[in-house]
């Protein structure tokens, strides 16, 4: 299962989405905030700060193959590399 860390309307996370939109994979999301840097759900930016360390968006987890990145390219990367 694959869970995005995103906010609307950030270029970064939009990247994402449209990659994993091409490659057809399902994913769930999690809001934990604006793309302004507002908190927009606290329990969900716990999760993400907890899970990552870092509050930093987009973050990706694939928890069938237990692993977390940050930055777009690099989950891109992956993303083609394991999904592609």
């Amino acid at each position: 299962m694959l869970e995005l860390y995103q906010a609307e309307g950030c270029p970064h996370c939009g990247k994402v989405r449209e990659k994993l939109t091409d490659l057809g994979v399902s994913y769930t999301v999690h809001n934990p905030r604006l793309a302004s840097g507002e908190v927009r759900n606290e329990q969900t930016h716990g999760e993400l700060t907890e899970l990552g360390g870092q509050d930093q968006i987009p973050y990706l987890v694939d928890t069938d193959r237990q692993e977390a990145l940050y930055e777009s390219d690099d989950i891109v990367d992956y993303l083609e590399e394991h999904y592609g």
